[in-house]
């Protein structure tokens, strides 16, 4: 039996080791679901580990039984009728989602159990996914009668537009496998390997260069928007500036040499 949360328990923990911060929804009596106030501390929490230069990747984990149950019904529920209070929260939400891709640092997504609406959103915005072999994936919104339009921003960019709208017309949940295979996640695994595999993850990133990977993954997501013509001329810019720094040269030189890089950061 679940034991309820104080009120002044943290929405978001989060914990630092070795170059990685990871931070924990921390509602899991109720599945995580992104409140007002969720919204509010992971953003907080987003943003200060950006910021962080000791801080190499971000991993998205979840407490309890479930990743994230998506919007919190209840609160929406008590505001209904507020149209501005409804715009708010899912303007906000928007803006958590673009800034997990605008963040220098690699951003992974810990899945466990239920990632439903607005938290199934939540993994398609993160750079990476490992899902448990026990974790399901749902669009449902409409069993409740609301549409999962903002949640099928993020999916649709992840996933093909005839698999996102079954999920989205259907509201019936997939599994992990089903979720890896149609590219929403990068691995699955059991339960017992889940954070093994984000360590191999992060492990692998941290020793990279993390000017490269800041430079690389903003201008991914840039050119992947545009166009065949217009992606083509913003990535051989970026690969330009790419050289430009000093972690490429090293990094060419260490091959060349045959040795491990000293990346400068």
């Amino acid at each position: 039996m679940s034991v309820p949360h104080p009120a002044e328990a943290p929405w978001v923990i989060r914990r630092d080791a070795g170059g990685v911060a990871t931070l924990t929804l921390n509602r899991g009596e109720r599945f995580n679901p992104l409140s007002l106030e969720m919204l509010t501390a992971l953003q907080q929490q987003l943003d200060a580990a950006g910021a962080d230069p000791s801080v190499r990747a971000v991993v998205i984990a979840a407490a309890g039984r479930g990743f994230c149950a998506g919007h919190d019904l209840k609160q929406l529920h008590a505001h209904a009728g507020d149209t501005a209070w409804q715009r708010d929260i899912f303007e906000r939400c928007s803006r958590l989602m673009m800034s997990i891709t605008e963040l220098a640092q690699p951003v992974i997504a810990r899945v466990h159990g239920i990632a439903s609406a607005a938290g199934c959103q939540l993994v398609a915005s993160c750079d990476l996914a490992v899902a448990a072999e026990q974790a399901q994936f749902a669009l449902p919104g409409v069993n409740v009668g609301v549409f999962c339009t903002t949640p099928a921003v993020g999916v649709a960019r992840n996933v093909a537009r005839k698999h996102v709208m079954e999920m989205l017309l259907t509201g019936e949940p997939i599994d992990a496998q089903q979720a890896a295979a149609w590219g929403l996640v990068n691995r699955v695994v059991a339960a017992a390997r889940l954070d093994a595999e984000i360590e191999r993850y992060t492990r692998i990133i941290v020793a990279r260069s993390a000017a490269v990977m800041a430079q690389g993954k903003r201008a991914f997501y840039r050119q992947v928007e545009l166009g065949l013509g217009d992606a083509y001329s913003l990535a051989s810019a970026a690969m330009a500036c790419n050289l430009e720094l000093p972690d490429a040269a090293e990094g060419m030189q260490a091959f060349l040499e045959k040795r491990p890089p000293a990346w400068s950061d």
